[in-house]
């Protein structure tokens, strides 16, 4: 049973903490390993315990945005997942920046909670839709000349532009083998291989940049 993927949840509100437990924990891969409900309580769980997944409410007591600075520090092996009601873009670039790997609104459904929760262990990031199609259309306003990886562009094959392209409209690896008739396994290559290319951490950044530098670029 070592291989479930261990969960902690960070919330203030105990109902909201329940009901998160109560869709993830009947999953047989997973397994909820703590509960708090403030930021400091946050550290010190991950600290602690070392889950492989925190959940992590945003406006939470302590400041959701501290304890996703420390826990990033402190504890790298553990993602970020950030819970919200906060559906902007300011928020949202803060809580990457702080070392968020999900950016998550409450208002998803049980069982792409379920799928992020998945996705995110398994080294992928995540934005919320329609949140990310805001991002993406803000950061095509800003200049490339501010971010020299964009010159990376030039080293990317022609599939995985492909695969960028795909990435930036919020595909996942799932979607993007079926569309470019390839397997998923093949798909996180190359999705590896443009991360170390383009020198950014997770899949979020890769799209926000490809967007950057998508006019003449991709």
């Amino acid at each position: 049973m070592s291989d479930k993927i261990r969960i902690a949840i960070g919330d203030d509100h105990p109902l909201f903490r329940k009901g998160v437990a109560d869709i993830l924990q009947p999953e047989p891969d997973l397994e909820i390993v703590g509960e708090c409900a403030a930021a400091q309580e946050a550290i010190r769980l991950c600290q602690d315990l070392l889950p492989d997944v925190i959940l992590l409410y945003l406006n939470m007591p302590d400041g959701g945005l501290n304890a996703i600075r420390a826990i990033a520090m402190a504890c790298p092996v553990t993602k970020i997942v950030v819970l919200t009601v906060v559906d902007n873009e300011e928020y949202v670039m803060a809580a990457f920046k702080a070392g968020a790997h999900a950016y998550v609104l409450k208002g998803v459904t049980a069982r792409e909670l379920i799928s992020i929760v998945r996705s995110v262990r398994a080294g992928e990031g995540y934005v919320s839709p329609g949140l990310a199609a805001h991002l993406l259309s803000e950061m095509t306003s800003i200049g490339a000349g501010e971010h020299p990886e964009i010159s990376a562009f030039g080293e990317l094959t022609e599939r995985e532009r492909q695969v960028l392209e795909l990435i930036a409209v919020g595909a996942s690896n799932k979607e993007i083998g079926q569309q470019l008739h390839v397997t998923e396994k093949t798909v996180k290559y190359y999705v590896t291989n443009i991360l170390q290319k383009l020198h950014v951490r997770n899949r979020v950044e890769a799209a926000l940049l490809a967007q950057k530098g998508a006019k003449g670029r991709i």
